[in-house]
């Protein structure tokens, strides 16, 4: 029998399964949230993930390394924009969770929770303070050779972010992403990570979610680099980072990847978008836009035909001639720079957290151009019948909306491996809760539905990243959001970490590899 027989007869087995529990009278204890309790989506499903199923937590340089300006670091964006008091409370990450002398502590945390992969970011401005391959930081090489001979002694494969937002000041100076060089610069820095650390890693990420730190930093101006260049900023950073990262890509497949062994792809943020009313044509569609250019602005170059999605293109064309303009505000690739972009990843990698509705509205005015103005829709979230929010208020749980994502980038684009490489809950400032029930329910309810894509769905599901693994500076936000399995005492200058009972149950999880079948059990006694 081959092993796509097998695959398919298995898979056929857990939809009958599924189907079979589900026309069964369903239990309370069937249901993870009181709030979702429609047999058919929301019932808790049982089973396994691959032998191979990769499990891991997240993190990122800036938010955990502290020692900002030791030992040669040059300041990134994040550093000026924090000292500059545009943080929470004016807060800063210079020690964070002093993760640059505490890393072996770090690992003792993963060890524990018996994860076989750490997602973390290299610092750019560490390694290189000036930005330019030219002049480099050994220091900051030794650190991260440092990082990656611990993990492998302790059987942990690194999945490593070469850009998680923190752009050297430097080059910030010289128009920073809106500069097109910025893509060569990238690359130069690229090259020699590749070369520096590249026999230690296997899985490699080009850029973390550059959706929000184009719209937050360039759009919004929110976030570092802080520039409100409403309705051209996000769209010109998008276009020089969509070609950095093929460049970096081509690099990688061309020069290291025989020698190196390794898999190179890109992380993209996605909400799932529902239309408010289910039954309003106008709502599904401005949804379905959403979906396709929330998600496809940067998917549909590198995962589809080398260029924007068409259904962006026409939109943001359409909305520039309301405005007066003689060009649409997007820019365009050449036919060589689509041949460049198409097909420049190994693999999928996939920031979610939570789920929107959808309304039609006019939005768009020919006075102000703005990204979040281009849909002629309204964003919301169901404050009445959805869980309590999260510690963000933005993150609402909705778990089903990770399974309906999934099968989305499936139909999209085909069979495409995908990690889900960060999803987690928040908790708010506050003392010491060790008993996070909110963070463990979101757990349990976002990896059933992962279950449910790969056992009923087909879905093509590598592995799964907890954000995070403790604590950290949440960006603008500071130290108001906790995300961390493992909290962190910010105001202890020795900054320890103490286990959540969250902890205990993604560890649980993981050593069951999901959640098998036991008689007389059920998920209330993970």
């Amino acid at each position: 029998m081959t092993r796509s027989f097998k695959m398919a007869a298995f898979h056929l087995l857990a939809v009958i399964a599924f189907h079979l529990l589900i026309i069964s009278e369903a239990k309370d204890s069937d249901f993870i949230y009181k709030e979702f309790t429609n047999p058919k989506r929301d019932t808790f499903v049982y089973g396994t993930f691959p032998k191979d199923f990769a499990w891991g937590v997240a993190t990122a340089s800036y938010q955990i390394e502290g020692a900002w300006d030791a030992d040669g670091k040059g300041p990134s964006i994040w550093d000026t924009f924090t000292h500059n008091g545009r943080s929470y409370k004016k807060q800063n990450a210079d020690v964070a969770c002093d993760s640059y002398n505490k890393y072996e502590e770090d690992i003792a945390m993963m060890k524990k929770l018996g994860v076989s992969h750490y997602r973390f970011s290299l610092s750019w401005p560490r390694i290189l303070p000036k930005g330019f391959a030219n002049e480099v930081n050994r220091e900051g090489i030794e650190y991260y050779k440092k990082l990656l001979d611990a993990l492998h002694k302790a059987n942990i494969e690194p999945m490593v972010t070469l850009y998680h937002w923190d752009l050297p000041q430097v080059l910030q100076d010289m128009g920073g992403w809106e500069n097109e060089m910025m893509a060569n610069y990238f690359a130069a820095y690229a090259d020699l990570c590749f070369q520096a650390f590249g026999e230690q890693v296997k899985l490699w990420i080009t850029f973390n979610e550059p959706t929000i730190f184009s719209l937050f930093g360039y759009e919004l101006g929110t976030d570092a680099p802080g520039l409100p260049h409403n309705g051209y900023g996000a769209y010109r950073v998008g276009h020089t980072v969509i070609k950095a990262h093929a460049k970096a890509w081509h690099l990688y497949d061309q020069k290291y990847r025989k020698s190196q062994g390794g898999k190179i792809s890109i992380v993209l943020h996605g909400n799932w978008f529902e239309p408010k009313n289910p039954d309003s044509e106008f709502d599904r569609a401005v949804a379905e836009k959403a979906s396709y250019v929330e998600l496809g602005w940067f998917a549909n170059p590198i995962f589809g035909d080398g260029d924007y999605p068409a259904i962006m293109k026409d939109m943001i064309a359409n909305n520039s001639r309301i405005q007066q303009l003689s060009t649409s505000r997007l820019p365009e690739f050449t036919e060589d720079d689509k041949r460049m972009i198409e097909g420049t990843f190994d693999f999928f990698g996939l920031n979610h957290y939570t789920t929107n509705l959808v309304a039609h509205k006019p939005t768009v005015s020919e006075h102000f151009a703005s990204f979040f103005m281009e849909f002629n829709g309204e964003m919301s979230q169901d404050k009445e019948s959805w869980p309590e929010p999260a510690g963000s208020p933005w993150l609402y749980p909705v778990p089903w909306g990770l399974r309906k994502l999934l099968n989305h980038i499936k139909q999209t684009y085909g069979d495409v491996p995908i990690y889900i490489t960060e999803n987690g809950f928040s908790e708010g400032e506050g003392p010491l809760n060790t008993k996070d029930t909110g963070r463990i329910n979101y757990y349990k309810a976002y990896i059933n539905e992962a279950l449910k894509a790969y056992l009923i769905d087909s879905v093509n599901l590598k592995g799964y990243f907890a954000w995070s693994l403790m604590d950290n500076f949440e960006w603008r936000s500071g130290y108001s959001e906790r995300f961390g399995l493992y909290h962190v005492d910010f105001e202890d200058p020795e900054r320890p970490r103490t286990p959540r009972e969250s902890a205990g149950v993604y560890s649980k999880i993981i050593k069951n590899n999901g959640f098998p079948v036991k008689a007389g059990t059920d998920h209330t006694e993970l």
